[in-house]
């Protein structure tokens, strides 16, 4: 009976071992705090899929950037975009771009954070958004045949995501789709990495 038993629970930890390693690969997953004046939104990054992606975020949220900038492009049934944009709506020095990774396989699903660019594949810098809605042509090929480079996704705070969507927009400063209220991201901070 004794060896049943260890054969049962030595059975049983081997069907639950792709359960701990899924577990722990996640475990692995660079985490952002976003605490905004909305409420606060966790992000877990994919460095495995998007690495230039995840470290270019992760070096601006270790320098500060994104404390004090704005959600300044707010597009229902889309998707929210920041860290761009201090409060009074002056546009942030960056950094050099980064080559494009979005043919990593990760789609612009509900949730997910994808790099802000230009027509230039090559040309995002601070700037992310949320998807607030499944994007399939921002995905590549789909679009201008380079898709939009998705790094991470919101693990908590979906709904503080809703909300910032559901905001009223006005344009300002030759932009539009800024929110009529600033939404600002009061700090963005690695929880864990």
């Amino acid at each position: 009976m004794k060896r049943l038993l260890l054969a049962l629970g030595s059975a049983a930890l081997i069907a639950q071992a792709p359960a701990f390693a899924q577990s722990a690969q996640t475990a692995a997953h660079p985490t952002v705090l976003l605490k905004t004046s909305d409420g606060d939104i966790k992000v877990e990054l994919y460095p495995e899929k998007a690495p230039k992606s995840v470290a270019n975020f992760l070096d601006y949220v270790k320098s500060g950037q994104y404390n004090g900038t704005i959600f300044h492009r707010v597009i229902p049934g889309f998707m929210i975009q920041g860290g761009g944009y201090s409060a009074n709506g002056a546009e942030k020095p960056t950094r050099a771009p980064i080559p494009l990774e979005s043919k990593n396989g990760l789609k612009n699903t509900v949730g997910t954070l994808a790099m802000a660019r230009t027509s230039d594949p090559d040309s995002a810098t601070s700037q992310f958004f949320i998807n607030t809605v499944d994007n399939a042509a921002l995905d590549y090929p789909n679009g201008d045949g380079n898709g939009y480079a998705v790094f991470g996704k919101v693990v908590v705070g979906l709904d503080v995501v809703k909300k910032i969507e559901a905001t009223p927009t006005t344009t300002r400063g030759g932009m539009s789709d800024v929110p009529q209220q600033p939404i600002l991201i009061q700090s963005a901070t690695v929880v864990a990495q």
